[in-house]
């Protein structure tokens, strides 16, 4: 009998601590996935509610931002001029959870077409995008973003 039971109380942690790290794991990707929803309409007026307010971006470029004000200066200048109604959709979202409260999103995905200012045209561009999410306050957010362009 105390086999069955020591079996069964095993059984239910091994449950609730899988049910807790898919539950970790859907907030982190909900997370991610506000920041293209709002990247594809343009509109970053909810970031607080998916950032850090020291979150770093690095650009396609290598230009390296820093500070939710300053990302959101930069984002918002793009998207209302050459980014202005492009879409970027993930392909797929890998989490790892480097630790309890920190993790790392690797995201390939597809931008539709859009001309830089230079004039150089880009069509149906492959990106992949790195996020450092943290759990902060009870809620996981973007700490950090890394975009580069894939030659592949």
């Amino acid at each position: 009998m105390r086999v069955l039971l020591s079996a069964v109380i095993g059984l239910w942690c091994i449950g609730v601590v899988f049910g807790q790290a898919a539950s970790k794991e859907k907030q982190v990707r909900q997370a991610v996935q506000r920041f293209y929803d709002a990247f594809s309409s343009d509109n970053f007026g909810r970031a607080s509610e998916y950032t850090t307010e020291d979150w770093n971006h690095i650009n396609p470029v290598g230009g390296w931002t820093r500070g939710r004000a300053a990302v959101l200066k930069e984002v918002n200048e793009v998207h209302s001029s050459f980014l202005k109604g492009v879409s970027d959709t993930p392909e797929e979202m890998a989490v790892r959870f480097a630790t309890l409260n920190v993790a790392v999103v690797t995201v390939p995905s597809r931008v539709s077409t859009y001309t830089t200012p230079d004039g150089v045209r880009h069509v149906n561009e492959r990106q992949i995008r790195t996020f450092v999410v943290v759990k902060r306050g009870g809620r996981w957010l973007i700490m950090q973003d890394q975009n580069t362009v894939r030659n592949r």
